[in-house]
């Protein structure tokens, strides 16, 4: 085959970001590149071949040793060149590894299997040994960086947000504790659902029609096949194994994705001038922008968002392939070969997560000058719960005056409460009793009232902590 500088490919997988994550797409194409493919497929058919010597040819020992090298003896250019002739992929792969294989064996090679049973078997393994070689342990270090930040950052003040208003004081590390929540229910469901896919060797339509006349118990030898290749059958298979397998794993890594989207956008809306509470890593010599000098973009941040919305389109792609007529049509043949690049995609993602959590700054001078830029007004729904609680049934309009008047006068909302003496003699009741403190003290501090955010902060950082030493293990 023609070889050809990286930078005349057409996928930008293969060339912009193959050089942003050379290790990591290193480790992704001995799963997911078509050679990996068509090495995949050689383990199927010489799985296939030795549990057909086993039950066929005499003096099988001698001959199952001389296949163990059969799938390094096969090369991607000989399958080509052969599929140049056949127009078949398959076919074309039977023909060259007869090359390989002793005279008397070659008639069983392929014997009783469809395409489709080397595809789709294949095709399992390789998604599954991707997601579990690479995908998870990557998902695993994104989720232990986000843990020890949700460690570090337990105690630091933050303003509360809602609808991109300040709402009630949380810690930073509770805002992170959101991510591992929800990041690390996502881990185990990838690992399980990547451990049950599925393979077949049931035929041209899924009966046996094949290997029913090759041996007395043709489940029993698709067991055995599969068993090899660490698969499970598919409890019914036309042509095809049944796409759902394939396609909740797939839902699941994009709800994953869809976090880690979620992520990012919060950290490049926190890197806001205006805002500057977290900062990506700049290097010494990394330009910002080609005219700004000063600029420092949240560019990771962003680009994490960008490949999630290149992929997540995708997953619809997955769901229009759960449809084939009859026992199959070819309606998936090529739509289907690109879930290797939806993979690279979120890998490419996870793996700029990682870089940006590992080097992340968070600016707590910024975190400070924001929650005390209004003052003490982010505690005004303090006041209207404790007001409430002493039975003021109009508590509610009472602060919410109060406020209105703190903007229209400049005040602070300790002053206006002042102002009120039966409403501050209530606060400072119902606060000795709640917080046995008086509402001088409460209303001086934000960090007086955030609730369970550093306990919920701690608590979901150990839990997903052992989580993941537990499965380590």
């Amino acid at each position: 085959m023609e070889h050809q500088s990286f930078f005349t490919n057409l996928s930008p997988l293969d060339h912009r970001y193959y050089l942003a994550n050379r290790e990591l797409f290193d480790k992704l194409k001995e799963f997911l590149s078509e050679e990996a493919s068509i090495r995949y497929c050689v383990r199927v058919e010489a799985a296939l071949l030795r549990a057909l010597v086993r039950r066929k040819l005499k003096n099988s020992e001698r001959i199952l040793q001389q296949l163990e090298t059969l799938e390094a003896s096969v090369t991607p250019d000989e399958v080509y060149r052969e599929e140049e002739n056949t127009q078949h992929n398959i076919r074309a792969l039977v023909h060259v590894i007869k090359k390989y294989v002793p005279e008397e064996v070659s008639p069983l090679v392929h014997l009783g299997a469809t395409s489709v049973d080397i595809l789709d078997t294949s095709r399992s393994m390789r998604i599954r040994d991707a997601v579990q070689e690479v995908l998870i342990p990557l998902l695993s270090e994104v989720e232990s960086l986000l843990i020890a930040g949700t460690k570090k950052e337990a105690e630091t003040l933050q303003v509360g947000r809602t609808h991109g208003q300040h709402a009630v004081p949380i810690t930073f590390g509770f805002a992170l504790a959101e991510y591992v929540s929800r990041l690390g229910k996502t881990l185990p469901r990838i690992r399980e659902l990547s451990g049950d896919l599925r393979g077949k060797l049931s035929g041209a339509v899924g009966a046996y029609n094949a290997t029913s006349v090759l041996v007395e118990d043709p489940e029993a030898l698709e067991r055995e096949v599969l068993d090899e290749l660490g698969l499970k059958p598919s409890d019914h298979s036309t042509q095809l194994v049944e796409p759902e397998h394939v396609l909740r794993l797939l839902l699941e890594i994009q709800t994953a994705f869809g976090v880690l989207a979620n992520l990012a956008d919060d950290l490049r809306h926190l890197q806001r001038s205006e805002i500057d509470e977290v900062r990506e890593m700049f290097s010494e010599q990394q330009v910002g922008s080609s005219t700004m000098p000063q600029k420092r973009n949240p560019w990771n941040s962003e680009h994490v968002k960008s490949l999630w919305k290149t992929a997540t389109p995708m997953i619809m792609t997955a769901y229009m392939d759960q449809i084939s007529e009859h026992q199959r049509d070819l309606t998936n043949s090529a739509s289907s070969r690109f879930v290797s690049e939806y993979l690279a995609l979120f890998a490419a993602a996870l793996n700029r997560m990682k870089k940006i959590l590992s080097s992340l700054k968070v600016h707590h001078e910024g975190l400070k000058k924001n929650l005390s830029g209004t003052g003490d007004f982010i505690l005004a729904e303090a006041a209207y719960i404790v007001l409430a609680a002493e039975g003021e049934k109009d508590a509610h309009e009472i602060i919410r005056r109060a406020t209105g008047r703190c903007r229209d006068e400049g005040i602070s909302l300790t002053q206006a409460l002042k102002d009120l003496p039966a409403v501050w003699s209530l606060l400072e009741k119902g606060l000795m009793k709640t917080r046995r403190m008086d509402a001088d003290t409460f209303f001086s501090n934000p960090a007086h009232y955030t609730g369970l955010a550093r306990k919920k902060a701690d608590d979901l950082a150990a839990y997903y902590e052992h989580s993941i030493s537990a499965k380590e293990a």
